[in-house]
């Protein structure tokens, strides 16, 4: 038989499969956001999802492997993010300009903000309480991509292209700056008096964090 051929019955269980996992990461992701790792039992977890305890754990077998997990792809996606501006700086013509790259490095962190939010919390609790589970991948997987950043604006600077600045302190700043449109929604919504932050709220951002960075670096602000 030729192995290029599709089985159903194989072909619907990993669909399932798949389902199922991710069932129990979105679930995840909502616990671990509104309790932390110690507040979140994988019972609650199982019970959120539909699932037995023990069906959960034949997917994840310990709630550490299912947090690390939740990380695991938190990080992926604010590190495909993060990495649009060395990959911006590689592009030919006018998307690899300074103010181009910088421009789009702070509208994908903040779409990171808008769409992905109890993600976001997920990791900024973990930061917040010491990184005691996650902190070697953290060190390991944002250490290289942050030296390759900063690599950027370096050669930025040493073309005359931007001001000289202090580019790791400013891409701390911009993480601050647009994360905090996730991490601390709650105190903006009270302050705002709205039931949850909008897409104009995050136009706006994007234009004053923008103009920000590029002041900062000596380029002339964004258009409206």
């Amino acid at each position: 038989m030729d192995s290029a051929v599709s089985h159903p019955r194989s072909t619907r269980r990993e669909a399932r499969r798949d389902q199922l996992e991710s069932t129990i990461l979105l679930e995840a992701v909502r616990l671990f956001a509104e309790r932390g790792y110690d507040g979140t039992a994988i019972a609650d977890v199982a019970d959120g999802a539909g699932l037995s305890k023990q069906n959960l754990m034949y997917y994840f077998p310990t709630k550490q492997a299912l947090y690390t997990r939740v990380l695991d792809d938190v990080l992926d996606d604010w590190l495909a993010r993060m990495a649009s501006l060395a990959d911006g700086d590689a592009d030919t013509g006018a998307a690899s300009e300074p103010g181009a790259v910088l421009r789009a490095y702070v509208r994908a962190k903040l779409r990171f903000s808008r769409e992905q939010p109890l993600a976001s919390r997920v990791y900024a609790l973990e930061v917040i309480g010491g990184a005691k589970i996650y902190g070697e991948q953290i060190r390991r997987r944002v250490v290289p991509l942050l030296r390759a950043d900063i690599a950027v604006f370096e050669r930025w600077i040493a073309q005359g292209r931007i001001a000289p600045v202090n580019a790791t302190h400013l891409l701390f700043a911009v993480w601050a700056m647009t994360q905090s449109y996730a991490d601390f929604a709650a105190q903006m919504q009270l302050v705002l008096d709205r039931p949850q932050l909008g897409g104009d709220d995050f136009d706006q951002a994007e234009r004053l964090i923008t103009n920000m960075v590029l002041a900062a670096v000596g380029l002339a602000p964004a258009s409206s």
